[in-house]
């Protein structure tokens, strides 16, 4: 399908690996430019120079752990001083981490929401002008652990719900300032994040891989676990003019894990 988005560009953070770095080729094999953010400057190098040779854009890379509450204008000025504008924000960084909530400390709190909650405020709020002047948009990465309480997930399911409720509030923002804010909520996904998950499984409860593998699916209510390109190409749609009427929409792509409604 052709999406109309040849010459825009586009930031997306936590774009050196897994949900990230598909969602840099998707918008690439349409023609969007890039500016790809994340810490680890040489696996950016890795992604950019994969990207460049496989499709006919401009990709600059920008180092920078997002929780500093500088580092997002810091993001958004690289990426308009490489192109001159910006279309499409994809907020895509921060993990959170999983375990007993009576094992996790108050550092642990404050870092699964500096990073993922206030780094998307943060980048959405540098990026919003440049958005408005062009009648952009923003694609929010969020997760299915938002749609229901776990134990083991206190602090990410927390920190989804919140970046769901901004999502709309900023979707409210945006009929007005004519910028389309939409989010996504992968569910189990073929990431280094799903390997780990195996692993912790496999050690957990004293499997192998092929039965840690069929324990998650098994809990999610799936067949499969998703790929990481399936993201990057309904993330494409969304930040294209085919989605022009979506606005403040929460998308599932979990292969029927969620059930609610």
């Amino acid at each position: 399908m052709e999406l109309g988005l040849n010459g825009k560009t586009a930031v997306i953070t936590g774009a050196n690996r897994g949900i990230g770095a598909a969602i840099a080729r998707e918008l690439a094999k349409e023609g969007v430019n890039l500016c790809l953010v994340a810490r680890d400057l040489e696996k950016l190098n890795e992604v950019a120079a994969a990207i460049r040779a496989a499709a006919n854009v401009h990709v600059v890379v920008h180092a920078a752990d997002l929780r500093p509450p500088e580092a997002a204008a810091a993001a958004v000025k690289a990426a308009t001083d490489a192109f001159g504008r910006l279309d499409i924000l994809v907020n895509n960084a921060g993990a959170t981490k999983r375990a007993d909530f009576f094992a996790l400390t108050e550092e642990d709190w404050q870092d699964g929401f500096a990073l993922k909650f206030h780094g998307y405020v943060r980048m959405t709020r540098a990026a919003w002008p440049h958005l408005k002047r062009v009648k952009g948009n923003i694609v929010n990465i969020v997760g299915i652990g938002s749609r229901a309480g776990s134990a083991e997930f206190t602090i990410g399911g927390s920190v989804n719900v919140a970046i769901l409720n901004f999502t709309k509030a900023m979707a409210d923002i945006g009929v007005k300032d004519g910028v389309r804010v939409n989010a996504i909520n992968p569910g189990l996904v073929e990431t280094d994040r799903f390997t780990r998950n195996i692993e912790r499984t496999m050690r957990d409860r004293s499997l192998d891989r092929e039965g840690a593998i069929a324990f998650l699916l098994s809990s999610h209510g799936t067949t499969r676990a998703g790929r990481a390109d399936e993201i990057g190409a309904l993330t494409a749609y969304l930040a294209s003019g085919k989605a022009d009427f979506m606005q403040g929409s929460i998308i599932d792509i979990d292969g029927g894990a969620t059930r609610s409604l």
